[in-house]
């Protein structure tokens, strides 16, 4: 990629919001896809973040509808609750040979979208990220809180494409966002799984931050961690409890994750995807995952 590339944001929400704002100022073309009412704010006032680590600034943007014309890459940053809905901006025909980037919550997504595109053009991602869109005032635009001290990607797909990979990768990279390509998709969504599970579960379950969560819940996080640590094991990825745990400790104490986000805002949480994908997962290798299951119920259950 280079500083003329074309990088279509499905859903410019705090992670899409994020990236279109660098990739933007790092000088590439970006492209926002969402509703009309945010398309228009969009093209009107752009993207304003606010953020510790790369600083307030704000970011101009095209936005539409629907995908119109071929891009090099469409990074997708909606949730999965409304993925199906979302996918129809972006019609097959029209994206061409760019590469589909995902960045959703979970594991079972690759395989649904490579039924929908091209599969070796579905290069699955990673972010490790707290960045939500708040509300904004009259002429702002999309606003953009960044809360965490770092923003990191591994990005995952098929060795034909891996020119591709590493392009977009030091774009995003230039862009502020550490982004690295990686051989073992399986292995990077369960890594990434086995951190956000726990922390999505409890901190949903018992409406607290991440802070309150890793203190006043404990012990309760630490068998949630080992039981995820085992599923991803299970599925090839090379799971460590003790570092998810210290990942926690990187967070601000008063740090949310987005499924209680979702919660606190009476949104569709993306338990399925996250829970369910988890119990799924430990039921085909036959480990027990007690803790998860309960929060799961809990939180009101999910498919089978």
């Amino acid at each position: 990629m280079t500083s003329k590339s074309t990088v279509a944001i499905l859903g410019p929400g705090g992670v899409g919001g994020l990236l279109a704002a660098l990739l933007s100022r790092a000088g590439h073309r970006v492209i926002c896809l969402a509703r009309e009412g945010t398309a228009e704010v969009l093209r009107r006032d752009g993207i304003q973040v606010r953020s510790g680590q790369f600083g307030d600034f704000g970011a101009a943007v095209e936005a539409d509808k629907e995908l119109r014309e071929p891009v090099d890459a469409c990074l997708i940053a909606v949730k999965h609750t409304t993925l199906d809905a979302a996918l129809t901006r972006v019609p097959p025909a029209v994206l061409g040979d760019a590469l589909v980037v995902p960045l959703l919550n979970g594991v079972e997504h690759p395989a649904s979208l490579r039924t929908v595109y091209a599969p070796e053009l579905v290069a699955p991602a990673t972010i490790r990220v707290e960045s939500t869109r708040v509300p904004a005032g009259a002429g702002e635009g999309v606003v953009i809180e960044h809360g965490s001290p770092f923003a990191e990607i591994d990005l995952a797909g098929a060795a034909t494409v891996r020119p591709r990979l590493d392009a977009l990768a030091a774009a995003l990279t230039a862009a502020g966002v550490t982004t690295r390509v990686v051989d073992d998709e399986a292995a990077s969504l369960w890594a990434k799984m086995a951190i956000l599970a726990p922390a999505a579960l409890l901190t949903t379950r018992y409406g607290v931050s991440i802070g309150e969560a890793r203190t006043r819940y404990r012990a309760e996080l630490e068998a949630l961690v080992t039981e995820a640590a085992e599923v991803a094991r299970a599925c090839g990825a090379p799971a460590d409890p003790v570092a998810s745990l210290a990942r926690y400790d990187l967070f601000p104490a008063a740090a949310k994750t987005s499924m209680h986000r979702d919660a606190e805002a009476g949104r569709a949480l993306e338990l399925d995807a996250i829970g369910g994908a988890l119990l799924r997962a430990a039921d085909r290798h036959g480990v027990p995952v007690p803790v998860a299951a309960r929060l799961v119920r809990e939180l009101g259950g999910v498919s089978g």
